[in-house]
This record gives structure tokens, C-alpha cells and sequence, in this order.
């Protein structure tokens, strides 16, 4: 523990070890996703749908409790986030259905937004002279809970129920609680330097809300109604409340957190949205080895946050984006074409090193540029980036697969496509996928069919990805070019000096 000031190593440590009980239950859902597909027969969609409410309701929680922790305390916020922990593992363990699972992952995810809405303004609070170094610290937890959770799912017995293997997600929940129950939690730096509250808001603006309204909306009108046009409601509510937003602040945010919150969402998408399906993208190479690509990348991820002081002081926060952007892309695209296992992990070094300090430093760039929005503009940034990519990054990738595969089979024979495809409909419009009771009783060959159609579209997705990351490398590097127009980058302080 010599890594951390002594006076602070066990409230850090504590926040660290909440952050892998997220990760926990992120890697978790992945490996148990065949399982549950095969056993409630899911398309790719539905995988899709369930990996992205473990993570957009996260903005929900992070949001809320935002606005109203330097009032309630951060203590009262661990302990809601402990709770969400607990119920989601009973309901997800007792899940008989789609609905089952959906909703254990929604408390899942509430459960994680509630603890990165008090972990990262307590650790930009502990070490406000170093924000981005120490969140990129602090958030080695999320890969190092994937490679941890990874493992011990691994060394589990095959006919181990998967009833069973979630309980691990017990294992670090209940740490947190114990290492936290007792601790002291800092003053939010806004606040001990007389930040009013009203500033805060300005700086999220009427258009900050509506971005943010507008992806909670969209996503909770789509899950708990049966509205026709999700995006439109989702539309009327959001200007409903950036028009509230405006009113309260008469303003429309400031202009760098707004940009900031949109490139939230591609970063988040090239980020967790890959992590999502790499090993299904994988499989077709690695086979049942794919998963270790993504529990390679994370121990990279790990390990390099916890070298980031050095590269961040050495490049600038947003020179440290601007070059993880390129690496990212370069590496979607190699693995897009990588051939043999040796090779696909050479293309994974490349895309782990470019992904490792997306989402710490977005955080670190907020805290230290917009510090007067407290902990409601840093925790609103990582919320839109989980909204981003549950709302839409894991939805457009499966999505990606069905209709790609939907067109193959039936250029490749329309009869078997006619046999085996059925229409369903998701956020992203109605869409045909592989009924797989059906392609069960198909015969033999018209299984090689779709087996054919199958081969190497999963792996091909990746290359597509590739445009985000290009996409965040334009928006970083003009910022760059702003910044020294302006005599460099430069740390804000919270009193606005």
C-alpha cells in the first residue's frame, strides 16, 4: 500500500476494491452469456440489449446521486450502491426468464453508478493536484476486477451452474463495505472553496441536461412502455428538462464539458462496447480461447494506469487521448484482420494500449477544467459514457451482426433464410435474426449455411469500430490546437484561478 499517502491509503483502497465489484459483475455477464443464450434462446440483439442495461441505468444512479451527495454524504451512497449489489446478485440468481435477467442487471448497474458517483470525487478531492494521475489509479480497478473475476471464473468446473459462479460477485461487495463502513470521507473540493450550487448547474447548461435527460429518457421509455416511437417521447422529455435546466441557470453549459459528454459516447463504445463482444468476435478464430484476448487487454489496462503519471506528464492529458485514439483505431483494424492466435494478440496489445487511459483521463480533464461543477460534471461524463454505450454502442454492434447476417443468408438461400429467421424489433428499428430452435431442426446442410454466413462477419465488426476512435483523435486534437492558442494546458481550481 506504499503507493498511497499513508493518511489516505484506506479510504483509496477502499474506493479501488468498490470499482472491481463493478468490473466483477461486467466480466461476469459476459461469461455467462452463452450460457443464458442458449438456455432462454437469445439473438444477438437481446445479448446486446442485456450487456447494455448492466450499463446505462449506471447513469441513472450516477446522475441522481450527483446532484444530491454533498448533501447526504458519500457514506449514505456506498451503502445504497452495496444494497444494489446484494438484491441484483439474489434477483440474478433466481431469474427464470429474459425480464428476470433484464432486471437484475438493472439493479446491477444502479448499484455501479452509485459507486463511481462517490469513488471519483472523493479521489479528485484526495489528490486535487494530481486528478488525472490518481483517477487513472483509481480506475486500474476496473480492468484489474475483470482479470480477477476472469480467473476465478475460469479455474470453476464447465458443469459448475452458472447460478453458482455469479456468487462471486459477492467477494469484493462485501469488502468494500467493510474497508468503507469505518472510514472518514472528504469535504468535495467545490464545496470546501464556497462553490454555490447554481454554478454547478451552470456548468452542465440546459444543453448538458438534454443530452443526458434525453439518453435516460430514450432508454427508460423503451423499456417500460410500449411507445411506438421511443426517440421522439425520449425527445419531448429531454427539452422539457433542459428547458427547466435553463431557466434555473440561463445558461447552456459550458462549451468544453458539452463537448466533452458527446465524445463520451464513441470513447465509451470503442472501450466497453468492444470489451463487450471481443471473445464472441474472437471465437470463430480462437474458438472457446477468446475470452482470454479481453483478460489479456485488461491486464495491460491495469498495469498501465498505474504507469500513467509519467505519460501524462509527459504528453498533456489530452496529448495522452489524442495518441491512445490513434493506437485504438489502428488496433480495431488489425484485429479485424488478424490471423492466428499469435497475431490476434499482437493486434490486442495495440487496441489495450490505445483503450487504457480513455475513460480516467476524460474524467481527469473534466475534474481539472470544469471543477466547479463538483461531482455532478465528473460523474455526468462517465454516466453518458455508460448511457452512450448501453443505450446505443452494445445494441449497434449486435444489431450490426444480425442484419449483416440477415443479408448473407439470404444472398447465400433465400428458402434456408425464409426457414430459420425470425422478425423481431429493438431500439434500432425491426430487424430479422437466426431463431436457433429453429436452425436446430434444420437439416444438416441448411445448418452449414448459416454456419458459412456466420464465419468471419463477427470479426469484420471490428473494423467498422474503427471510425470512433478516429472520430475522438479529430475532437482531440483540435482541442490541442485550442489549448496552446490559449498558452497550454493548464489545471483549473476550483476558486476559478
Amino acid at each position: 500500500m506504499g503507493l498511497v499517502p499513508r493518511s489516505d491509503k484506506w479510504l483509496f483502497w477502499g474506493c479501488f476494491i468498490a470499482l472491481i465489484t463493478t468490473a466483477f459483475g461486467f466480466i461476469l455477464r459476459i461469461f455467462l452469456m452463452d450460457g443464458w443464450a442458449k438456455e432462454f434462446n437469445f439473438s444477438a440483439t437481446q445479448q446486446g440489449e442485456l450487456m447494455g442495461v448492466g450499463l446505462w441505468p449506471f447513469a441513472i444512479s450516477i446522475v441522481l446521486f450527483s446532484l444530491v451527495i454533498d448533501r447526504i454524504g458519500y457514506k449514505t451512497a456506498m451503502w445504497f450502491g452495496f444494497a444494489c449489489h446484494v438484491t441484483s446478485l439474489v434477483m440474478t440468481v433466481n431469474a427464470k426468464s429474459y425480464e428476470g435477467l433484464y432486471w437484475a442487471n438493472f439493479v446491477v448497474a444502479l448499484g455501479n453508478g452509485t459507486v463511481e458517483a462517490y469513488i471519483n470525487p472523493v479521489v479528485a478531492t484526495q489528490f486535487r493536484n494530481e486528478k488525472s494521475r490518481w483517477l487513472n489509479i483509481l480506475h486500474a480497478g476496473w480492468p484489474g476486477g475483470m482479470v480477477i473475476a476472469g480467473l476465478l471464473a475460469l479455474s470453476l468446473p464447465e458443469s459448475m451452474a452458472w447460478q453458482s459462479k455469479m456468487w462471486l460477485l459477492a467477494l469484493p461487495a462485501v469488502g468494500y463495505a467493510l474497508v468503507l463502513a469505518s472510514q472518514e470521507f472528504p469535504v468535495n473540493e467545490r464545496v470546501a472553496a464556497g462553490g454555490a450550487y447554481r454554478d454547478m448547474l451552470k456548468e452542465v447548461g440546459a444543453l448538458g441536461a438534454f443530452i443526458i435527460s434525453w439518453l435516460i429518457a430514450v432508454e427508460l421509455v423503451r423499456s417500460t412502455t410500449k411507445a411506438e416511437s421511443p426517440m421522439l417521447l425520449g425527445t419531448i422529455i429531454a427539452a422539457s428538462v433542459g428547458a427547466v435546466m435553463f431557466a434555473l441557470t440561463r445558461s447552456f453549459g459550458r462549451p468544453l464539458f458539452l463537448l466533452m459528454l458527446v465524445i463520451m459516447v464513441p470513447l465509451a463504445t470503442t472501450e466497453l462496447g468492444v470489451d463487450s463482444w471481443v471473445s464472441a468476435l474472437m471465437t470463430p478464430i480462437l474458438g472457446a480461447n477468446g475470452l482470454y484476448v479481453l483478460l489479456y487487454t485488461s491486464l495491460l489496462m491495469m498495469i498501465l494506469r498505474f504507469c500513467a503519471g509519467a505519460i501524462i506528464h509527459r504528453l498533456s492529458p489530452l496529448g495522452v487521448l489524442s495518441a491512445c485514439s490513434a493506437l485504438a483505431a489502428a488496433g480495431l483494424v488489425a484485429l479485424s484482420h488478424a490471423q492466428g492466435a499469435a497475431m490476434i494478440f499482437v493486434a490486442a496489445t495495440l487496441y489495450a494500449v490505445g483503450k487504457s487511459f480513455f475513460w480516467p483521463t476524460m474524467l481527469g480533464v473534466v475534474a481539472e477544467q470544469c471543477p466547479k461543477g463538483g461531482a455532478l460534471t465528473l460523474n455526468a461524463t462517465g454516466g453518458v459514457g455508460m448511457l452512450g454505450v448501453g443505450v446505443i454502442g452494445a445494441m449497434l454492434l449486435g444489431n450490426m451482426q444480425d442484419t449483416t447476417l440477415d443479408a448473407a443468408i439470404k444472398a447465400s438461400n433465400p428458402a434456408v433464410h425464409a426457414k430459420v429467421m425470425v422478425e423481431k424489433t429493438g431500439l434500432l428499428g425491426a430487424y430479422r435474426a437466426v431463431d436457433e430452435d429453429k436452425l436446430k431442426a434444420a437439416a444438416p446442410d441448411e445448418q452449414k449455411i448459416v454456419a458459412d454466413a456466420r464465419n468471419g462477419l463477427q470479426q469484420a465488426t471490428l473494423e467498422k469500430v474503427a471510425v470512433l476512435p478516429l472520430g475522438m483523435l479529430a475532437c482531440y486534437v483540435a482541442m490541442l490546437l485550442w489549448f496552446r492558442s490559449k498558452g497550454g494546458y493548464r489545471p483549473v481550481a476550483a476558486s476559478g484561478h
